[in-house]
């Protein structure tokens, strides 16, 4: 199948998960996964209409960015979905401070840590910058796994509000890789009660730089669960771009 026959493939699937969910499909933003991949199969992607790329590594953000810029191939939304090591930070303020129209930095997912997040918001502050971000949550509780515990995360908000540069969007998750999607719908359920005791506790209209309107989980093997449980962002590479060569 062609990228373009993926493409619609995926969007037909999370369009019938809404569906059994009695949601919009237009609720959900797709971003297309495109680690690894070559700015080539990017392009082609737009060119079948999608908007949302997503990277893991900053470097590879950046780059990528510049390319698309160069060559001509305007309006990507850029996701930076990874991990962000805090002598890197910088490089997500160049990625924010891209010019729109070579594509733009649109959500940071993986604020997994204070200490980050600290990072960031002085970088952006010195930048004269404000960021989107989401706050990575481990809510399944493996070790392997980047993240607030759901304790952790409350008992941290009061101070990350007070931080002047970032714009808390909603949260993050990754879960557990499993053969059976369905195992792991208890994660994305405990995100999304998790979110909804945030726009509670921390509302919108005492807290204006947090708006919690987006759950990013779901990927692949798990995405149309994920929608049923009320992600407003899926994060999927495989069945766009095929199997990576180190998979």
């Amino acid at each position: 199948m062609t990228i373009a026959e993926n493409l619609r493939q995926v969007k037909a699937r999370m369009a019938q998960a809404a569906q059994r969910a009695q949601r919009a499909p237009d609720e959900i933003t797709l971003v297309a996964v495109s680690k690894t991949k070559p700015l080539s199969l990017i392009a082609e992607t737009a060119a079948a209409g999608q908007v949302d790329f997503g990277e893991n590594r900053l470097e590879e953000l950046c780059q990528k960015a510049d390319a698309a810029a160069q060559s001509g191939l305007n309006g990507i939304r850029w996701h930076a979905i990874g991990t962000i090591q805090s002598r890197k930070a910088k490089l997500a303020l160049r990625a924010a401070a891209a010019q729109p129209a070579s594509g733009q930095l649109c959500l940071i997912h993986a604020v997994d840590r204070p200490k980050i997040a600290q990072r960031l918001s002085r970088l952006a502050a010195q930048s004269n910058l404000s960021l989107d971000v989401l706050l990575e949550v481990n809510v399944s509780g493996e070790l392997s796994k980047h993240g607030f515990s759901p304790a952790s995360l409350l008992t941290a908000l009061p101070s990350l509000l007070d931080l002047p540069a970032l714009r808390y969007r909603g949260l993050m998750t990754m879960a557990p890789f499993v053969p059976d999607a369905e195992q792991v719908r208890p994660c994305f359920r405990r995100l999304r009660r998790l979110l909804d005791d945030l726009r509670h506790e921390f509302p919108s209209d005492k807290h204006p730089q947090a708006t919690w309107q987006h759950l990013s989980m779901g990927m692949t093997n798990d995405f149309e669960v994920a929608i049923e449980e009320g992600a407003t962002i899926v994060r999927v590479g495989t069945a766009i771009f095929g199997h990576r060569e180190y998979e």
